[in-house]
């Protein structure tokens, strides 16, 4: 039930190895291959976690259901949850995948990008979560226009605020990386930054080079990048 290449015991061998502290946020989706889908299986999830030296999150699809239907006391077995836009809704209440190689043929980059900042309000207001996991993730047809680009300022503008208001922390991802200036406008916004390597083999898992150094690169301070175990949950 995990798209992870390694055991949570090896996982966490490598990450240390890496001078990291270990954290595991599996997919948990039922709209996800090889995710956590049902309430049972994040239950068992928790389980196996809790037997390790491991921080223990879980991410979860805005557009899928499962993060409603958890009960409380499994949400708060987890020391975090992540979000992610891994599909929006169109105003016709259908969904568009950030996966998907084809998109509606009237879907323009910037009508895309419009529907895109109004679901991250959304999710904002709604998802009781702690991080939004790679906040730049688009559509795989539009990858090749620059993030700079496709982010003007004025919807940066919208997404900080969103993110600022509701308490939720802006993941700096090593797979998915962020553009600089989005990133400073988020930090001085005052939106806790976290780092992630959204890692799925042992050459990815931990590897925070790229989010750490882009961090201290705009004056972040190690010792306020969100960590749940100084910062908290929601």
């Amino acid at each position: 039930m995990s798209d992870g290449s390694l055991s949570v015991g090896k996982l966490i061998q490598t990450v240390r190895a890496r001078g990291v502290r270990p954290s595991i946020a599996d997919h948990c989706s039922a709209d996800v291959a090889f995710a956590i889908k049902t309430v049972d299986e994040v239950r068992a999830y928790l389980e196996e976690l809790e037997g390790h030296d491991v921080a223990r999150g879980g991410e979860f699809c805005w557009h899928d259901s499962l993060w409603r239907e958890l009960p409380d006391e499994l949400v708060s077995r987890f020391t975090h949850r992540l979000g992610s836009l891994h599909a929006v809704f169109l105003p016709d209440g259908t969904t568009v995948h950030v996966f998907s190689k084809r998109l509606p043929a009237d879907l323009t980059p910037d009508a895309y990008m419009d529907i895109h900042v109004d679901n991250l309000e959304r999710f904002a207001r709604e998802m009781t979560v702690d991080v939004l996991a790679h906040p730049t993730l688009l559509p795989l047809p539009f990858r090749s226009i620059p993030l700079e680009d496709m982010w003007t300022e004025e919807r940066e503008d919208r997404a900080v605020k969103a993110l600022a208001s509701a308490g939720i922390a802006f993941e700096i991802s090593a797979r998915y990386r962020p553009h600089e200036r989005l990133v400073r406008r988020a930090h001085e916004a005052g939106v806790r930054i976290s780092l992630g390597s959204d890692g799925h083999t042992s050459e990815q898992v931990g590897d925070v080079e790229f989010p750490l150094a882009l961090a201290r690169s705009i004056g972040i301070r190690d010792e306020d990048l969100y960590d749940p175990f100084v910062h908290g949950r929601r």
